[in-house]
C-alpha cells in the first residue's frame, strides 16, 4: 500500500471517474486503475462499484475512503513541518470563495498576495457555503472565505472583516425619504432576493424574521447577480439590500439610492475557514494578513449586529 495509490482512490471518488482521475492527478488512466486494483488485490476488497455510472464507492469503500483522506493529510503534515521550520511559503493552495464575496475581495487581495508570495500556487474557486463545508470536510480546499459563523465541528473560523448590510432604495419606494434605515422597516415582500443557494439572501431572511412574522417565502422576483437586483429596483419592482463593498461599485449616478441603517448595522461576518486538522497554515496565515491588511481601508464599520448566514 502506497500513499500514491491512496491519492489515485482518493481522486476516482471525487470525480466519480477512472479518466478524469488520472487527468487531475496527471497519470494515464490504465495506471491509475491498475495501481487501485493492485490496493483492492492487497485488501481483499472492492472499493469501487465499477458497474454503475458514474463509478460509486461500495459500502466498504466509504470507509476506506475516510480512512485514506486521514493518512494523506497526515502525510502531507510532514511536508507542512518541513516547509514551516524552513519558512518556505509556496507550494498548491485550492481557495474556495463564495459568490456573493469573490468580485468584490478577490481583486483587493489577489494580486498584491501574488507578488509577496510568487511561490504559492493558488486555486480558486468559486462555490456556495455548502459545497465549502463538504470540500473543506473531504479534503478538496485547503481553505474558503464564506460568511459565517457557521457552526460546524470540524471547521476552523477566523474572522477577517465584519461587512454591514446597505439598503438600495431607489425613488418612489415607500423608504426613499428616510436619513437612516430600521430593521423594522424591513418588508420580506418588498425585498428582492438572491436567488436560493445564497447564505446572504438567508442571511436577509434571518433579518426581516427577527421582527416580523414571515408565514411565506414566495418572492415575487429573484436573482443571481446583485447587478440584476439593482437593476430590477431601479425600475420600480422593490427595493434590495446590497453587502457594503459591492457599494463600492454602484454607479455614481444611483449612489444616492444607498441608505444605512442605524447602529448598530445589520452585518455578516466573513471569516476565513478551514480542517481544524491545520493543514498548509504558513499559507493560511499569509492569506489572513494579506486580506486583513487590505480591507482596513475599505470597511471602518464597528458597531454592528451580526446576521446569521444559514438557514433558520
Amino acid at each position: 500500500m502506497t500513499i500514491t495509490q491512496l491519492k489515485y482512490v482518493l481522486a476516482v471518488a471525487e470525480h466519480q471517474n477512472f479518466t478524469k482521475a488520472a487527468e487531475k492527478t496527471f497519470v494515464t488512466q490504465p495506471t491509475l486503475s491498475m495501481q487501485i486494483q493492485k490496493l483492492e488485490d492487497e485488501l481483499e476488497i472492492q472499493i469501487f462499484d465499477r458497474t454503475k455510472k458514474p463509478i460509486e464507492l461500495t459500502s466498504v469503500g466509504e470507509k476506506i475512503v475516510e480512512q485514506a483522506r486521514n493518512i494523506v493529510n497526515e502525510s502531507e503534515r510532514m511536508q507542512d513541518v518541513v516547509d514551516q521550520e524552513k519558512g518556505f511559503i509556496g507550494g498548491a493552495f485550492k481557495l474556495g470563495i463564495i459568490p456573493t464575496i469573490m468580485p468584490t475581495l478577490l481583486p483587493m487581495f489577489l494580486k498584491s498576495f501574488a507578488n509577496r508570495y510568487p511561490k504559492v500556487n493558488l486555486k480558486i474557486e468559486e462555490l456556495n457555503t455548502d459545497e465549502i463545508i463538504v470540500k473543506i470536510n473531504e479534503g478538496y480546499l485547503d481553505a474558503a472565505i464564506a460568511a459565517t459563523p457557521l457552526g460546524q465541528d470540524k471547521i476552523k473560523e477566523r474572522p477577517l472583516y465584519y461587512e454591514p448590510f446597505v439598503g438600495y432604495i431607489p425613488e418612489n419606494h415607500r423608504l426613499a425619504l428616510k436619513d437612516k434605515l430600521e430593521v423594522g422597516d424591513l418588508d420580506i415582500d418588498d425585498i428582492l432576493l438572491l436567488e436560493d443557494g445564497h447564505c446572504f439572501r438567508d442571511g436577509i431572511i434571518n433579518l426581516c424574521k427577527a421582527t416580523k412574522n414571515v408565514t411565506s417565502e414566495k418572492f415575487q422576483l429573484e436573482s443571481g447577480s446583485f447587478e440584476t437586483l439593482v437593476k430590477l429596483a431601479n425600475e420600480g419592482l422593490g427595493m434590495t439590500l446590497l453587502p457594503y463593498l459591492h457599494t463600492l461599485d454602484v454607479d455614481s449616478a444611483f449612489k444616492k439610492n444607498l441608505k444605512y441603517f442605524k447602529e448598530p448595522s445589520p452585518a455578516r461576518e466573513v471569516s476565513l475557514i478551514y480542517s481544524k486538522s491545520e493543514l498548509k497554515m504558513q499559507i493560511i496565515n499569509a492569506l489572513h494578513d494579506s486580506i486583513s491588511g487590505v480591507i482596513r481601508g475599505a470597511i471602518a464599520f464597528q458597531d454592528v449586529k451580526i446576521i446569521s448566514p444559514t438557514k433558520k
